[in-house]
């Protein structure tokens, strides 16, 4: 198997879960216009720098544990 860098693993990682938070806070709108567009950009920011640090304090599987 092909090791994967560290932090482009959690980079993706990360990226996946900035646009997870932003489907779901964009899918609490009755209508598009009803977005809070700047609480979806704050929310999607914050989870992945959470995704970051959780990825740096636990570790990547794909990368065989902690950075």
């Amino acid at each position: 198997m092909k090791k994967v860098n560290f932090w482009y693993a959690a980079g993706i990682r990360a990226a996946r879960t900035i646009a997870q938070t932003a489907i779901a806070m964009i899918g609490t709108a009755v209508v598009l216009s009803d977005v809070n567009w700047l609480a979806v950009l704050s929310a999607s920011i914050l989870a992945g720098i959470l995704s970051i640090l959780t990825s740096i304090a636990t570790g990547l599987p794909e990368v065989g544990g902690n950075g």
